[in-house]
């Protein structure tokens, strides 16, 4: 158990990014914050006063920047381009007032400025300085750049570089370079003191070097035994936010832990000017029993020193490695098996030596390698032998299948144990950065100990200590309810080098790699780079290693990233990056990365070597999926071996696809967008990282948040946790019948059973590539446990929870016959209504309820195997859309029209499930042209007249008139979708208030607040008087996505506090606006399109006679196949489109019309009105139509309106305010107001304003919309 002081977030960094249309948004740096750190206060010269705090430099920044430039700025620093000089920036800190004024500004590279060195060899220039300074690349920054309000400067730099130090614990100095004839002014001579010169690398010309240090400004923790007088500092560190400690133990238990020290228990505290401010208690007896059970301890070989009597495997025959998977939440990787033998024995007494001298250094030098000794005594390093590589992939994207015995073998370790544990430990948040330095002197009270490790409860946030730390993976039954995080003593080392491979390198690597997956890609692609410096395709190639005591600890390859305008054009990645200011060969792709867990903690400083030594400034990593394996053992691989899937993938982040347009090519010709952008190339999720985020940590939520049901509104909150790049989240689970969608199961080229409403397809899916972030248990809810706080699954397997997330939706049930004798010819008025009942009976095997791919593919295999497309009858059963689907995909396989049969249940709405005649004629007559029976308002009676229904041999039904039976080879049934009966017992039995469905509020919380709902599984409380109105009513995806915005703000200290909303409006449900879509095939080959607002359904004939109804566009004919309806309400926005064409048309292409308005798309109504437009399908293939259905025009629509919102001329009012003044009659118009608006527009900056932006945004997405030609290039 571990106590400490902290406040959330302290000192961590986060990002928030905003897209970006073109420069002059003003760019997308990401928007991060220093959280956690106190106000300070600075006093002018003059007395003023100023409360500052530092944060991260804002894009937005750049102006006030540049406005305290002064001219002798330009001479200490040189001509510098701030908005270059930002992008390509290691940590850029601005300093601001309470008010939010910019008062300072710096900036921080990993090489030196004015070309004194070249930004890969600077380290040998450096190390011939004044003053013995040990400088490596993991230890050093340079200031860029530094600017002040003159009043305040040196205050401001003073809290700059205390701030720059606490946040980067690494770094020991600060370096600064000047030309030699130049003073440093009053301010930064304050904290840098001179050290050397170095020459030119160009010119003929002297610089005089500078260095400051961090024991001038935050410096190392003192670290010592405690004592008992200790005891008065440390309390009220300790009491600050907890008294559980006091209460449990008394008011003197700190007193009576530091007396109680002997060799197994010792006390030890960091002393700052006397004073004790942290205090670490570490025992060496280790409940190591319990950890057997409860961790896999194999990668570390069970803290156990090796045994020849070492039981390692089951004595059956070995399982494959897939089935040694267990659940584990994705931020825990698989690190490497037998790291216990990270220090051979032979040599661990002088590597242990080596280790405490390089982390020990003399307080007068306080650099962590001033007394390194020569590498005499080399630490010995094994191969990894665990996934390190695949760390995610293996654990992460493995599906687990819960059986009925699942066997976690536990091996036995008969060897001495050589952990220790941390027991206590708090410190107070001002030198919580400095955490680690405990480390160096609690391994040296334990010298037979290579382990520390320390457990915390799993909602802890995870502070700075353990993220030096690999957590440990927990058996799939661990019911304990801690993390268990290890530090290895070979993680002290501070002299990690990296740099370029050669052919020497080879024997350690292949020793490295030994056991991964893609261990003979690695070392092939490693003889490559030795041998041509290129792959095999030319392109170039650079090989990593990193090296600790001359052992190669690390690997990485990357090379030249030759797709970039691949990437620009189909992912977000000005999300993080000015495109424009990197070069072609700056940007590279990591194709390696494999690092001995021991040194996992370096990650971040590997990647950020990879991008200094490869003289890159963005890297890319791709994961590619792979359709599922299939059932391995008692696990289910979706992904086993997608990818080289990197130990490093959380140190980078997940970048956003972007929606393409649909390009009419052939009508385009050359002015079509390149192939570059336009090709068609296999779809991969796209990670990313670049030199400003190498110094961005991630904030860390532990909480385990489960996912019931893999719908589209789950998918949606789960790819919004995911793509939240300055979060982690380490505990994702999905369970889900069929573990993840989007196996591509059924080609393209197969019609698919069942409509489609639009929210994801399989190219999505590939896209998010949830698989690497997302536990998957395979399996169906079957309990909640709330006091627990664990779903029930498969009846008997526990899956533990903090936040418990219910989007199960609803599905097709198995429809219950009424049991009439049709013989008695009953009709319908004479049978009871069994739609709300259970089936009971046994389930026939050739019944099918279609409710996902997986029932889709089984439906598609038993017609293929049973010969049902050239014998036997298929009935289909339903009143929804999806029977129509079903229909044409049976008609599509071969099925003879003759042999199908469509019988529609009785309607429960006035509202059809088309609810457009033209579309449901064409349609009807398609059916009787296939020769297909249509049955109406039939309600099922008997199956086998009431025999043994396995398999169904023939169906009655009672109709309004006359009964009728039909012979049956299959049975399709969709009858009107419901909650399905385990999930209602689950959530019954848990006394969740269920009313007809699950009842939630306007913040989807449940009855109980740790669970939440949404989807069509749910209701809003009867208190809203809302009935009509549910999520089935909007888009699953905004739904999904609206859910995790409201759980985000548990999570998230970023997002600014949800304020309440007033009284009379609490009870206001929340009303979403994206497009309500369905889609699929019909029959007749038809291609079916609806895209609607979000409303309650009525017929479209009452809609039409509705007096504010609008208008309605209609080309084509619907039977012809060329149909094209679109609905303009009474503000003349796009409200509703439906298509239904012969031929495949464009549908994203046109969910980017709805909400338009019509002016936008090329004046719609007055061409119609002028029957310009005789055909919409070609009208929205026009070239001009591009720029609209671009993903980032809703971006230009708001920047217009913000243009025309603001004030643009002194003393004129804006156009929006313009507005308002008409409509209040506040203005005498001699003229209409349309044409008053018009003039005023045309007359003022505004016109000028709006052409500029217009023209910007299509030259900023040129390589998008080429068709469109703007000044300049005519």
């Amino acid at each position: 158990m571990t106590s400490r002081t902290r406040r959330d977030g302290g000192g961590t960094v986060s990002v928030v990014t905003r897209p970006r249309i073109h420069p002059s948004q003003g760019g997308v740096r990401p928007l991060e914050w220093l959280r956690g750190d106190e106000m300070s206060v600075l006093t002018s010269p003059r007395g003023k006063v100023e409360v500052v705090h530092c944060r991260r430099t804002e894009s937005q920044d750049i102006y006030c920047i540049q406005k305290l430039i002064r001219k002798f700025t330009q001479k200490l620093f040189g001509r510098l381009n701030i908005i270059y000089l930002l992008e390509k920036a290691n940590l850029a800190i601005t300093l601001c007032n309470d008010k939010e004024e910019i008062m300072a500004h710096a900036t921080f590279l990993d090489y030196p400025n004015w070309n004194v060195a070249a930004p890969e060899a600077w380290g040998s220039v450096f190390r011939d300085l004044e003053g013995d300074i040990t400088c490596t690349p993991l230890n050093t920054l340079f200031l860029h750049l530094f600017v002040a309000v003159d009043e305040y400067s040196v205050g401001c730099c003073k809290e700059i570089i205390r701030t720059v130090f606490k946040a980067v614990p690494e770094l020991h100095f600060i370096f600064l370079i000047v030309p030699s004839y130049m003073s440093l002014g009053s301010t930064l001579v304050t904290v840098f003191d001179e050290v050397g010169s170095v020459p030119c690398l160009m010119y003929n010309e002297d610089f005089t070097v500078y260095v400051c240090h961090r024991h001038s400004h935050y410096p190392q923790l003192h670290i010592r035994r405690a004592r008992v007088e200790d005891h008065d500092d440390l309390m009220p560190i300790f009491m600050h936010h907890d008294t559980i400690l006091k209460d449990t133990y008394g008011e003197y238990f700190l007193a009576e832990l530091i007396e109680a020290q002997d060799e197994e228990n010792h006390a030890v505290v960091c002393e700052v000017e006397g004073a004790a401010v942290g205090f670490m208690s570490v025992c060496s007896r280790v409940n190591l029993p319990l950890l057997h059970e409860c961790f896999d301890l194999g990668p570390f070989h069970g803290f156990c020193t090796p045994h020849p009597d070492d039981i390692l495997e089951p004595p059956r025959e070995p399982r494959s490695a897939d089935a040694k998977l267990r659940t584990d939440s994705q931020g825990s990787q698989r690190t490497a098996k037998e790291l216990s033998g990270l220090v051979s024995s032979e040599v661990t007494g002088s590597a242990q030596e080596k280790v405490m001298e390089e982390a020990e250094p003399p307080s007068a030098v306080h650099s962590e390698n001033a007394s390194e000794m020569q590498d005499t005594d080399k630490l010995s390093l094994l191969s990894l032998t665990g996934d390190q590589e695949h760390g995610v992939s293996r654990w992460s994207s493995a599906s687990i299948l819960l059986s009925e015995e699942p066997d976690y073998f536990r091996p036995v370790y008969r060897g001495a144990p050589t952990v220790f544990c941390i027991q206590l430990f708090c410190i107070d948040e001002k030198y919580e950065a400095r955490s680690l330095d405990f480390m160096n002197f609690v391994f040296r009270l334990f010298p037979d100990k290579n382990f520390c490790i320390i457990s915390v409860p799993q909602l802890t946030p995870e502070f700075v200590l353990i993220q030096n730390f690999v957590k440990v993976i927990p058996f799939g039954d661990c019911t304990l309810q801690h993390d268990l995080y290890v530090f290895h003593r070979a993680g002290l080392f501070k002299s990690i080098n990296i740099r370029l491979a050669n052919c020497t390198d080879t024997p350690g690597v292949e020793k490295l790699v030994s056991s991964l997956t893609l261990s003979k890609s690695i070392l092939e692609d490693l003889a490559q780079y030795n041998e041509a410096r290129r792959d095999l395709g030319g392109a170039p190639l650079q090989a990593f290693v990193a090296e600790v005591a001359e052992q190669v600890v690390g690997i990485a390859v990357i090379r030249d990233e030759m797709d970039i305008e691949y990437i620009r054009s189909h992912y977000n990645i000005e999300d993080f990056i000015y495109f424009s200011h990197h070069q072609r060969d700056e940007h590279g792709r990591l194709h390696h990365f494999a690092l001995n867990p021991a040194f996992r903690h370096y990650t971040k400083f590997f990647l950020k070597e990879l991008l200094r030594l490869g003289s890159k400034t963005c890297l890319y990593y791709p994961v590619y999926p792979q359709p599922r394996e299939g059932k391995i053992a008692v696990f289910q691989l979706q992904s086993p071996y997608a990818h080289s899937l990197t130990s490093a993938l959380h140190y980078l982040v997940p970048v956003r696809p972007r929606r393409q347009i649909v390009y009419p090519l052939e009508k385009l010709g050359i002015n079509a967008p390149s192939k570059a952008v336009s090709k068609d190339v296999s779809g991969y999720a796209l990670n990313h990282t670049n030199r400003k985020l190498t110094l961005e940590p991630k904030i860390t939520v532990n909480a385990r948040i489960v996912v019931v049901g893999a719908s589209s509104v789950g998918i949606s909150f789960l790819e919004t946790l995911v793509f939240c790049s300055h979060l982690k989240f380490n505990n994702l689970t999905l369970i889900s019948t069929h573990g993840l969608p989007g196996k591509k199961l059924l080609d393209k080229e197969k019609r698919k059973f069942l409509a489609s409403d639009h929210c994801f397809n399989d190219k999505d899916y590939a896209l998010m590539s949830l698989c690497s972030w997302v536990n998957v248990v395979v399996g169906r809810m079957t309990g909640i446990d709330r006091a627990a706080k664990h779903v029930v699954v498969s009846k008997d397997k526990a899956v533990p929870y903090d936040h418990l997330i219910l989007c199960t939706g609803q599905q097709y049930q198995v429809p219950c016959p009424t049991g009439a004798d049709i013989s008695q010819h009953p009709t319908n008025r004479e049978v009871a209504d069994s739609s709300k009942m259970r089936y009971m009976g046994q389930v026939p095997c050739n019944l099918f309820t279609l409710n996902d791919e997986e029932d889709c593919i089984k439906a598609l295999t038993w017609i293929l195997s049973n010969s049902v497309t050239t014998e036997g009858n298929v009935i289909v059963y339903g009143n929804t859309i999806d029977t129509y689907t079903t229909v044409e995909t049976l008609l599509h396989l071969g099925v003879r029209g003759s042999c199908i049969y469509l019988v529609h249940s009785p309607p429960k709405s006035t509202v059809t499930c088309i609810n457009n005649y033209s579309v449901e004629s064409a349609v009807e007559e398609a059916l009787g042209a296939a020769g297909v029976t249509t049955f109406r308002d039939a309600i099922l009676a008997q199956w086998n007249q009431g025999l043994n229904p396995d398999p169904i041999h023939c169906a009655s039904f009672t109709t309004p008139t006359k009964p009728f039976q039909l012979q049956c080879t299959m049975f399709f049934s969709f009858c009107e979708k419901n909650v399905d009966y385990e999930t209602f017992k689950a959530l019954n039995d848990a006394c969740l208030v269920y009313d007809g469905r699950l009842v939630i509020d306007t913040n989807f919380h449940t009855n109980d607040v740790a669970i939440r709902a949404a989807g069509p599984l749910t209701k809003f409380s009867n208190r809203y008087y809302s009935n009509d109105w549910t999520h089935r009513n909007f888009s699953s995806k905004e739904v999904g996505f609206q859910l995790a915005a409201a759980m985000l703000t548990l999570f998230d200290p970023t997002l600014e506090p949800v304020m309440q909303p007033p009284a009379d409006l609490d009870r206001l449900i929340p009303m979403y606006k994206g497009a309500k879509i369905q889609g699929g095939i019909l029959p007749g080959s038809y291609h079916y399109l609806h895209i609607t607002k979000p409303a309650i359904p009525i017929p479209l004939e009452v809609q039409m006679a509705q007096p504010d109804f609008g208008s309605e566009i209609v080309t084509g004919s619907a039977k012809a196949g060329t149909y094209f309806r679109i609905h303009i309400n009474k503000y003349k926005m796009v409200e509703d489109i439906t298509c239904l064409s012969k031929v495949p048309f464009p549908v994203s292409n046109y969910i980017r019309l709805f909400g338009q308005h019509e002016q936008a798309l090329n004046d719609l109504c007055a061409r119609y009105d002028s029957d310009r437009i005789t055909d919409l399908y070609s009208y929205f293939t026009e070239p001009w139509c591009m720029a609209l259905l671009h993903d980032r025009f809703i971006d230009l629509r708001k920047e217009l309106r913000q243009v025309l919102a603001s004030e643009q001329e002194e003393g004129l009012p804006s156009i929006e305010q313009l507005v308002r003044q008409i409509e209040d009659e506040e203005v005498d118009l001699k003229e209409e107001p349309r044409n008053y608006l018009r003039r005023v527009f045309e007359d003022t900056i505004y016109r000028p304003l709006v052409e500029k932006s217009i023209l910007d945004y299509l030259h900023y997405n040129r390589y998008h919309l080429p068709m469109y030609a703007w000044p300049g290039i005519i």
